[in-house]
């Protein structure tokens, strides 16, 4: 449970990253390349849905396997987030559809990591 606890604050801690650049891209806005974001969200994707496979049978087993689970979950889900606004990019030529995915990707991460950190301080609790 200590190790989820700390996996959750690893989560809020990649959602406060994002929303940092979401608000620096709005005082030093740039077009991002999209065919890099294209090109590394699908590498994501594949890396990440192989550990997501790997992982699904195990993801019931306790806290730290749960959180892990979720992590990969929450990993595919950027990858493709990416990947749509990445495509949005390129036929919009603005950033704005990236800054849009960002929002989105900090409000499933903000959500995740309260929910491993609540079940982490849960089992802790417990185990008092």
């Amino acid at each position: 449970a200590k190790v989820a606890l700390f996996k959750g604050g690893l989560i809020f801690l990649g959602a406060s990253v994002v929303a940092a650049q979401i608000v620096y891209t709005l005082f030093v806005p740039s077009v991002p390349l999209f065919e890099v974001m294209g090109a590394f969200s699908l590498l994501g994707l594949v890396a990440n849905g192989v550990c997501l496979f790997l992982l699904t049978r195990h993801r019931h087993e306790d806290e730290n396997m749960a959180s892990v689970w979720e992590g990969s979950r929450n990993d595919i889900a950027s990858n493709l987030a990416v990947f749509v606004a990445a495509g949005a990019v390129w036929f919009t030529g603005s950033s704005w559809p990236d800054t849009v995915v960002a929002l989105g990707l900090v409000w499933l991460l903000l959500r995740s990591a309260l929910r491993v950190i609540g079940s982490a301080r849960a089992e802790l609790r417990a185990a008092v």
